[in-house]
């Protein structure tokens, strides 16, 4: 049975997003809590030499947060972004749901689907770094991949930065020149009192597809509760890096029909 319509597939190609609700009970959504939590705070069985940390910034700067590197950066949740968590066994279990693997399949047919990256994004309480406006597309990849899925793992709101989308943006590369997809500020000016413009508060669990080139971005958190949330950018297995003339994903998350997983 599908988990998806064909009005909802129509929804999601006019705006570039669809939301889909809770797919996971809230045990699953607590576990994934608990995991990344204690994965920030260096409590988790997990390889950190191969995890990219950033830590969140001091001053809402996109610019002043931490570098985008490999490894612990010490016990604090505090962290922007953790990345790589495809190799997370609790993580990996939730990514890999049928309902993700159907609205895959609707992009990229049979063939082997991977994980360009499965992170997690973090807006501490009463912190937060402001994300500009930007098209989530790689200048270096040698196909764009085309899907996001979002799960907020805490309630989204505009007090605590929840995100923000332009509907219907999903159409056309803005700024292809930038190696990832940011607008300039002319760009983005001309978004300000866009009717289109939409903030997508969330309920802890809930979850949204996104087309990969909606324009999107967010602000800081301005309450006591953090705004956790995993993310992960599905594409073709077969999609090169140019830079290092390597596949870009880190392992087949969903195999080719026919195949056998590994």
């Amino acid at each position: 049975m599908s988990h998806f319509s064909a009005q909802d597939w129509a929804l999601f190609d006019e705006q570039g997003y669809l939301c889909i609700g809770r797919v996971a009970s809230t045990a699953t959504i607590d576990a994934l809590c608990g995991r990344i939590d204690d994965i920030m705070l260096g409590r988790a069985p997990v390889d950190y030499r191969r995890m990219v940390m950033q830590l969140d910034s001091a001053n809402g700067v996109y610019e002043s947060a931490g570098p985008q590197s490999h490894g612990f950066k010490g016990a604090t949740l505090a962290y922007r972004k953790i990345e790589q968590l495809e190799a997370d066994p609790v993580f990996r279990a939730y990514m890999t749901l049928p309902v993700f693997e159907e609205a895959a399949r609707r992009f990229y047919g049979d063939i082997a689907i991977a994980a360009y990256r499965a992170m997690f994004m973090n807006k501490p309480a009463r912190r937060g770094t402001f994300l500009p406006l930007h098209q989530d597309r790689w200048r270096a990849l040698d196909r764009d991949p085309q899907l996001t899925i979002y799960t907020a793992l805490d309630r989204a709101t505009p007090e605590n930065g929840c995100v923000e989308v332009i509907a219907g943006s999903h159409r056309q590369l803005l700024n292809p020149q930038h190696a990832n997809g940011f607008l300039t500020a002319e760009m983005a000016a001309r978004f300000d009192n866009d009717p289109r413009r939409r903030k997508l508060t969330l309920e802890a669990g809930e979850v949204v597809l996104m087309h990969n080139w909606t324009i999107h971005g967010s602000g800081i958190n301005t309450t006591d509760t953090p705004r956790r949330a995993f993310s992960v950018c599905l594409m073709d297995a077969a999609t090169i890096n140019r830079r290092y003339d390597r596949l870009a994903g880190r392992g087949v998350i969903f195999a080719a029909r026919g195949d056998v997983p590994a």
